[in-house]
């Protein structure tokens, strides 16, 4: 006879280990209010330190290097990232898009380097929606700044088009870009962190010495490099469609 009380304790106890959560490490105050040092703003820290080391070391080699002397790996992978996106940005952009290059670059190692922080054990950061949606308001910001600055007053008459009826409809797609872009983003890293959470926490550990590291290529290698493309494309591409009506 199966012991139904025993079997019920074991999968509470190994649903016990399943942790995908925020977690709060610090609190403190500011004006009154209680506020957290979190663990999305350890690995946003972390992220940013290794793109700021790597963004120095770059830039010193580059100072260095001698137009005769062979590119070292740090530079040829440097040059091959700059390379490939500003063939991306051309390609949807056009020419008028490289005054972008320098954000839709920031945009992408980060988002990348975030998703990929993963395969250190940390909580991706972009498996928090505050910040993606935080992404998300700064590339509307921009949009709409680009759209006002190069269509000036058909940036408004535009939500009248092509019948004035259509405003409202017009006006709930401007104002969702945001959301689309974060909960893309926030959905695809999340869903990753809690099945590799569950695998890791509901499995047997004979199980989880091999499985986990075949899915980690999927869920943070794969998928995040797909999802930082997809950010950064739409991204151009909503750009670009407030620049397509400048004569």
């Amino acid at each position: 006879m199966i012991d139904m009380g025993a079997s019920s304790s074991s999968f509470l106890l190994a649903e016990a280990n399943v942790d995908f959560m925020i977690h709060g490490l610090l609190k403190y105050h500011l004006f009154g209010q209680e506020l957290w040092l979190t663990t999305t703003h350890v690995g946003m820290f972390l992220v940013s330190i290794v793109l700021m080391i790597f963004a120095v070391a770059v830039n010193r080699k580059i100072k260095k290097a001698n137009a005769k002397d062979t590119p070292g790996t740090l530079q040829n992978i440097a040059e091959l990232v700059v390379e490939m996106l500003d063939k991306m940005v051309d390609g949807i952009m056009g020419a008028r898009g490289r005054k972008f290059a320098n954000y839709i670059l920031t945009l992408f190692l980060f988002i990348l380097f975030c998703n990929l922080s993963g395969l250190l054990g940390l909580r991706p950061p972009t498996a928090d929606y505050g910040v993606t949606f935080g992404l998300g308001i700064i590339t509307f910001c921009m949009i709409q700044f680009i759209n006002i600055k190069d269509n000036k007053i058909g940036a408004f008459t535009g939500l009248f088009k092509p019948l004035p009826f259509l405003f409202p409809i017009n006006l709930i797609g401007e104002i969702a870009t945001p959301f689309s872009l974060s909960l893309r983003l926030f959905g695809n890293i999340l869903s990753g962190t809690v099945l590799m959470a569950l695998i890791y926490g509901l499995l047997p550990i004979f199980i989880t010495l091999g499985i986990p590291s075949m899915l980690h290529i999927y869920f943070d290698i794969f998928s995040g490099v797909i999802q930082t493309y997809v950010f950064c494309m739409l991204t151009m591409v909503f750009v670009t469609d407030k620049m397509a009506s400048e004569e």
